[in-house]
């Protein structure tokens, strides 16, 4: 491959402020999708009083978006593929948006769980795309960082949700803080439609009519010379399909990945979801407990970020390997308790810390072992399969705590998911993963 055809010249060439610019936007969508995710973890407790449900149903109730999560990745991933990244953005920002409106106005279990299902569409495909949008605007030398800048956009939105939310509770109801997150969402429409352009590397893979024309726009408005060819590709290469990660060449890979971030998300949602209703159950204030998970996302942001650096100097594999160790041992630690909020925060923090820069590790994983041309479709599958593990975890903690089990047996049997994934990478051996 020359370096003046598309693909090459944006893995090689100097990233501009415009290509940048496209970078911080993926990391402004994925604060929405931590934001949206984590509404329901703010509104649960009042949902919870207000409605009268106990905890296997709130476990439900929480979980509800995630199994729409699961079923956008898979298929909006593919869409991403397909129809282009820019374009999926746009829809599943629209979905997000309407679920967010809907579930502000909901009166009941059942029209809330259908508004959460809509959201959770939304953001299953707004993470599939997303991944490989920013792999896909970023060069090699910063693909890294870029990506974990993306990632640490979903604590970082679960901070300014966590502080927009506490607010809200002290001022007025749960419902509120949906309605707040679908203009916030919703703003973010025509931001992207203006400084995001398609990504060239999808146009020059697509070839579609106008393709080079389009991909020179987009150099221009990246400060790169005008590429005078696409790429030259065999007659035989390959299309976009579901079915190619699991050819031979890929099916290992896409194995590994997959339930390694399956197990993990069983661990990481635990926190998430279920934070809030412990700390109010300790005897706190459901306001103090949104403070709280707002710190878990400060350690999330702060452990992002660092990974994000330390993956330009460690192997990436081995990294996150590291960093899931750490993340089970934190969850044991939040087991255990702590006699004030200080010290709850405090554990809650670094657990925040270990386990989203395991996902971080996960993300940038996904943009290396996936090739261009089922990047989206990959990652899409993995996080939507994977995503099983987040509608698990809220259930199954739910259902183990109505059984009476304590918090330290619950966290013990959580924590076990990181270590599995842990396991898990061990086997992934494949140099590209590293």
């Amino acid at each position: 491959m020359t370096h003046n055809t598309p693909t090459a010249m944006m893995a090689h060439r100097p990233m501009g402020p415009a290509q940048w610019i496209a970078v911080v936007i993926t990391f402004g969508l994925n604060a929405l999708d931590g934001f949206d995710v984590l509404a329901i973890s703010f509104a649960g407790p009042g949902i919870a009083a207000d409605w009268g449900v106990n905890q296997a149903t709130l476990g439900w109730v929480l979980s509800m978006e995630l199994i729409g999560m699961s079923v956008g990745s898979l298929a909006l991933g593919m869409v991403g593929d397909k129809a282009g990244r820019r374009t999926t953005i746009l829809f599943c920002l629209v979905l997000m948006a309407a679920g967010m409106f809907g579930a502000g106005q909901s009166d009941g279990v059942s029209e809330l769980l259908a508004w959460r299902l809509l959201t959770g569409l939304g953001i299953g495909g707004m993470l599939a795309v997303t991944a490989a949008a920013v792999a896909e605007f970023s060069n090699l030398r910063w693909r890294g960082l870029a990506v974990a800048l993306m990632v640490i956009g979903y604590p970082i939105g679960g901070i300014l949700g966590g502080i927009g939310a506490r607010y809200i509770l002290t001022q007025s109801t749960w419902h509120d803080i949906f309605t707040y997150g679908g203009w916030v969402t919703a703003a973010f429409i025509p931001i992207v439609v203006l400084l995001m352009p398609e990504s060239p590397v999808f146009l020059d893979r697509m070839r579609r009519p106008g393709a080079l024309e389009k991909i020179n726009r987009a150099f221009a408005r990246f400060g790169h010379p005008p590429a005078s060819e696409l790429t030259p590709v065999a007659p035989a290469a390959p299309k976009p399909s579901l079915v190619d990660i699991f050819k031979p060449g890929l099916v290992m890979t896409t194995t590994l990945v997959t339930g390694a971030y399956f197990a993990l998300i069983t661990t990481f949602y635990f926190l998430v979801k279920w934070v809030p209703n412990i700390i109010v159950d300790m005897g706190f204030e459901p306001s103090a407990a949104a403070g709280v998970l707002a710190w878990l996302n400060v350690g999330g942001a702060t452990g992002g970020a660092i990974f994000g650096f330390l993956a330009t100097r460690i192997k990436l594999r081995r990294l996150t390997i590291g960093v899931m160790i750490g993340a089970a041992a934190m969850i044991f630690w939040f087991g255990s308790g702590a006699d004030d909020l200080t010290g709850l925060t405090i554990i809650v923090a670094c657990a925040g810390f270990f386990t989203n820069s395991a996902i971080c590790g996960m993300y940038a994983l996904f943009a290396k072992v996936f090739p261009t041309h089922v990047r989206s479709t990959g990652t899409g599958f993995a996080i939507g399969v994977g995503r099983g593990g987040s509608v698990l975890a809220p259930v199954v903690a739910g259902y183990l705590f109505q059984a009476g089990f304590g918090l330290q047996f619950v966290a013990i049997v959580m924590s076990c998911g990181a270590l599995l994934a842990a396991s898990l990478l061990y086997f992934l051996k494949d140099r590209a993963a590293d």
